[in-house]
């Protein structure tokens, strides 16, 4: 598994790559272990367990994800990561949909210097 970055700016590369890699674990390991997420669907979960539900169901839909990176603000162990994204899915008739938008996220510092999302919002202020 590839290590956690040591730097906020590269979560959305890292993000993408296990997305796109299909690799649940590799994209929980990018969450903080409480971490909350506002879904596509305007849901708001958190946990681990509900995070792996959401992560597994967009990974059945065989995404493919490029990320954008906007803006990456950081202050005192946190960062703000605005991302715009593209996305193809496989919608479950077999059809492939693309999907748009832009994220706020939330990623904190961990004790080791790692970065991890702690808040994810992939629609941002809509």
């Amino acid at each position: 598994m590839k290590p956690t970055p040591t730097d906020p700016a590269l979560l959305p590369i890292a993000f993408e790559d296990a997305l796109n890699a299909h690799d649940a674990d590799r994209v929980l390991a990018l969450y903080a272990p409480n971490a909350t997420m506002r879904t596509v669907t305007g849901e708001v979960i958190s946990g681990s367990t509900a995070l792996r539900q959401e992560v597994e169901q967009t990974i059945a839909a065989h995404p493919h994800i490029t990320n954008t990176t906007r803006h990456v603000l950081i202050g005192d162990g946190t960062a703000l990561v605005i991302v715009d994204w593209s996305m193809q899915l496989t919608t479950p008739d077999g059809h492939r949909v693309a999907a748009s938008g832009t994220t706020a996220n939330v990623a904190g510092r961990n004790t080791d210097g790692t970065w991890r999302f702690t808040i994810l919002n992939p629609t941002g202020t809509a």
